[in-house]
């Protein structure tokens, strides 16, 4: 593989190298229909196994490595998206998508605060696993998954209930084709998620819509 690599990028930069020979005798037009790709041609050549940044999709440069942490799909390739739901009935009040990245408890704050903006009520309790410790949200009570100081009976049963939104996030990746974005860019990412999450708050309504009609001929 290494061997394979190594003569990829040397044919790379042949090609390289070979148009920026010849584009001093072309227009400036010209020049810069050439200048992104050549940037993103010498990212390839430089970059390494352990190098930060890296180029991972020429369509999509935004495309980050994510890591899940998990045995069978350690990495997964795109961006970062936060989504709220609701605690009983699992309504999506809140989707964004985080490019660069960031660490999971410094989504929480901006995540709150859409989700007031959406709804015009700021949440009075949240509860999140344990990726969001050392978040900064001072105006909302925030319970952290395995939380033993000040749970009550109530608390531990929402925080029990929240394990829930991992279904909801796996519907919303097969049947509102969240793992695949096809629009373009980081604006076209952030509308993806916001899309998808509206999506399947309707799909939810129309199955409550669909049981009732059940419930409503079969009496």
């Amino acid at each position: 593989m290494k061997k394979m690599n190594n003569k990829l990028k040397s044919r790379l930069g042949r090609v390289k190298r070979d148009i920026e020979r010849q584009l001093p005798n072309y227009s400036v037009d010209i020049q810069s229909l050439f200048e992104v790709a050549l940037k993103q041609a010498q990212k390839l050549i430089e970059q390494e196994q352990h190098s930060k940044n890296k180029l991972y999709s020429l369509h999509a440069p935004e495309v980050e490595c994510i890591s899940k942490g998990k045995a069978h799909k350690p990495y997964e390739f795109g961006v970062k998206a936060s989504i709220a739901v609701t605690n009983k009935e699992g309504f999506v009040i809140g989707a964004q998508s985080c490019p660069g990245n960031p660490y999971d408890g410094h989504t929480l704050l901006p995540q709150l605060e859409q989700i007031k903006q959406f709804t015009a009520v700021q949440p009075e309790q949240c509860f999140v696993d344990r990726g969001y410790r050392g978040h900064e949200v001072k105006d909302t009570k925030v319970f952290i998954s395995g939380q033993k100081r000040g749970v009550t009976r109530s608390i531990k049963k929402a925080l029990k209930r929240r394990s829930a939104i991992e279904p909801e996030i796996g519907h919303m990746k097969n049947d509102g084709r969240l793992d695949r974005c096809y629009l373009k860019g980081t604006v076209g990412d952030a509308i993806n998620v916001v899309m998808v999450a509206a999506g399947h708050n309707l799909r939810k309504i129309l199955n409550k819509l669909r049981l009732l009609w059940l419930k409503i001929i079969s009496g």
